[in-house]
Parts: structure tokens; C-alpha cells; sequence
């Protein structure tokens, strides 16, 4: 195994303990109630799943997403679908980026949340391949 390998392999690890560990955070009543208040407005329609729906569901994706970065056989289809989930969930953290008195430390400002995403969504890339 070279460096980058190990490199790889280890970004892997973070990467997964880290989606797993958010995962789980949507299932914490406390955090859980911030991300349902998080949904933006757009998202609250009567056609939708309701919020605590949408939390829990993007809760067990991010654990999947976590676990699949560590199987082999699923892991650059994984790296895929938590690219689209990234780039899905932002406008809740864009939502909570324009409303820092109601969101608090939840409400990092847009355009270094904006870059924190695109640099996680390059690392999944990289941790996919």
C-alpha cells in the first residue's frame, strides 16, 4: 500500500465516522429539532414529507453514505449519492446561514458554509475513487 493509499484509506475513515456520527445526531432530540427548524419554508409544503420525516430520512442517508464509503463494491456509487446529498441539504444550511439569531451556532455564515461544502463534497470525491 503506498502513501496515497493510505491517504485515501484513512480520509475514508474520517469521512465515514463523521457522516455516521451526523447520521445519528438526526436521531438526538435536541439537534434533531434544530435541523426540522432548519427546513426552509420551501420545503414545508403539503407535498412534501413532513420535517421530522425529512430529518430522519436524511439522517439514515448519511449513515448509509458513511457506512458505503467503507464497502469497496458500493463505495464510488456512494460517493455519488452523497455528492447529490450535499448539494440537497445546503439550502437548510442557507436558510439557517440568513438566520443566525434564531439558529445560533448552527448558523454559520453562507460563503464559509458554502466552502466548507465544496470542500467536503471534493474530499467524498476523493475518498470515493
Amino acid at each position: 500500500m503506498d502513501a496515497v493509499e493510505i491517504a485515501q484509506w484513512a480520509l475514508r475513515i474520517v469521512l465515514a465516522l463523521a457522516f455516521i456520527a451526523m447520521g445519528v445526531s438526526h436521531f438526538v432530540a435536541a439537534p434533531a429539532r434544530t435541523m426540522r427548524a432548519m427546513i426552509p419554508p420551501a420545503l414545508r409544503q403539503k407535498w412534501m414529507p413532513s420535517p421530522s420525516a425529512l430529518v430522519t430520512i436524511t439522517g439514515l442517508c448519511e449513515i448509509a453514505g458513511g457506512l458505503g464509503l467503507l464497502w469497496e463494491p458500493v463505495r464510488l456509487i456512494t460517493g455519488i449519492a452523497l455528492v447529490l446529498f450535499l448539494i440537497a441539504v445546503f439550502p437548510a444550511n442557507a436558510y439557517a446561514a440568513k438566520n443566525p439569531d434564531r439558529f445560533g451556532k448552527a448558523a454559520l455564515p453562507f460563503w464559509p458554509r458554502f466552502a466548507g461544502q465544496l470542500v467536503l463534497i471534493v474530499l467524498v470525491v476523493l475518498a470515493a475513487l
